[in-house]
């Protein structure tokens, strides 16, 4: 993580689990909105959420030989050197085009204070 830009420095999480994240991207976000956490089930892997009322979509995100992928059966295989750009390519692109959710609005967790791993939250202004 310390490779990435800051984008991703500010919409990693960590090791929330989907039910967290899926409360606190509805209680803050808004369709579009997403963050990045570690994947509970696949070791070194990341999760990208992105809320599209009424539900959150979790994508995994792998690192192979050529680089970071988006892993989804439904989306085209592309390799990315970073994250970030992983992240920011998807973010450009049209998601129902890509057949990504839209990425509109990184959920910062500098604008939020979170405590016991997401059951508590408290939206703080900057």
């Amino acid at each position: 993580m310390d490779r990435e830009g800051m984008l991703v420095r500010s919409i990693y999480y960590g090791r929330i689990g989907s039910d967290a994240t899926e409360r606190l991207l509805e209680r803050f976000g808004h369709d579009g909105s997403f963050l990045l956490r570690d994947s509970e089930t696949v070791e070194g892997a990341y999760c990208l959420c992105v809320r599209k009322a009424p539900f959150v979509h979790t994508y995994r995100l792998i690192r192979s030989t050529e680089g970071w992928f988006l892993q989804d059966p439904g989306v085209r295989m592309q390799s990315f050197g970073t994250l970030e750009r992983l992240i920011e390519n998807y973010r450009r692109s049209c998601g129902s085009d890509v057949g990504v959710a839209p990425l509109t609005q990184p959920l910062d967790k500098t604008q939020l204070q979170y405590s016991s791993f997401g059951r508590e939250f408290l939206y703080m202004e900057m």
